[in-house]
């Protein structure tokens, strides 16, 4: 099976088939094992080794952590997105954007202000949740618009953390 991953906002191209992954052409061995009771996965990857915590938070949408990095991850299959191709959904609006919680936490450190100019990529929230600090970051460049929390504040899964408006528009 072929799935698309983003990462970052790059996408790698990703083959399963069995014990095997090939990742944009890179073949690895590959096993993965959840640990039950937990939101972690015991990854073998090549010779690699990696406890993974996972949380699915819909729509094709995860949010991992490992070696104290925490990662939002896009996974769809070859299907879905030729479909969307086809259709034209899944296009984001280019106007503005913002950063919601992905989970439940504590707002450890607020890292921008508004009227603040960011970057796609550039650090603008960090989260505790599950014991992990997960650093939110912008998904568009543009001014920081709001910043809707403070340290110290606790927030539910989609709460509004930053809203940004698109450098676009």
């Amino acid at each position: 099976m072929r799935y698309h991953v983003t990462i970052r906002s790059r996408v790698y191209v990703v083959d399963v088939d069995g014990g095997a992954v090939t990742v944009d052409g890179e073949k690895f061995e590959a096993h993965a094992a959840a640990i039950p009771g937990t939101p972690l996965m015991h990854l073998l990857l090549g010779r690699d080794s990696w406890t993974v915590a996972y949380q699915q938070l819909g729509g094709g949408r995860w949010v991992m952590g490992a070696a104290g990095e925490r990662l939002e991850v896009g996974v769809q299959d070859d299907r879905s997105k030729q479909i969307e191709a086809l259709t034209g959904q899944g296009k984001k609006p280019a106007a503005g954007g913002g950063v919601k919680a992905p989970m439940p936490g504590l707002v450890v450190r607020v890292e921008v202000s508004e009227g603040q100019v960011v970057e796609v990529g550039e650090a603008l929230v960090v989260v505790e949740a599950m014991k992990m600090e997960n650093e939110l970051r912008a998904t568009i460049s543009g001014v920081v618009e709001r910043v809707h929390v403070k340290a110290g504040d606790r927030v539910e899964k989609g709460t509004e953390l930053v809203s940004i408006k698109s450098a676009n528009s």
